[in-house]
């Protein structure tokens, strides 16, 4: 079996907000935007995309029309504490503030407009210390 593709959609009440969050902290762009979908990828690799659909939308299915809970999204960054900084800066959630972890990443949390956890990382590693 092989991919061509895989994109990871959340659920939302608030597609416009969470636009400009994602635009606002990753620097995604807007690859598609309407009242129902909003579609971003990377600047430097439109391979890495993100979406957001409408929560009530027809295409989800009721059973799952359910704010993002019990998971999380994590974004891999060259520099987390950049990202940390200009998270704090737009006065964002700080859901747990940088922290080298034993698995060998620096990473913070964050909450997304939707209530989903955000997960913003880099490696690191013990000569970092």
């Amino acid at each position: 079996m092989s991919f061509t593709r895989i994109l990871t959609n959340i659920c939302s009440d608030r597609l416009s907000e969470s636009r400009d969050f994602y635009v606002a902290l990753l620097g995604f762009e807007v690859n598609y935007d309407s009242d129902w979908y909003v579609q971003l990828r990377c600047p430097t690799n439109h391979e890495l995309e993100f979406g957001i659909i409408a929560r009530t939308n027809e295409l989800v299915p009721a059973s799952f029309q359910n704010a993002p809970t019990g998971m999380y999204v994590t974004f891999v960054v060259p520099d987390v504490d950049a990202v940390y900084f200009k998270a704090k800066a737009l006065g964002l959630v700080i859901a747990q503030e940088p922290k080298n972890e034993f698995y060998g990443q620096r990473r913070f949390l964050t909450v997304d407009p939707n209530g989903c956890l955000i997960d913003i990382c880099s490696p690191w590693s013990e000569s970092e210390k």
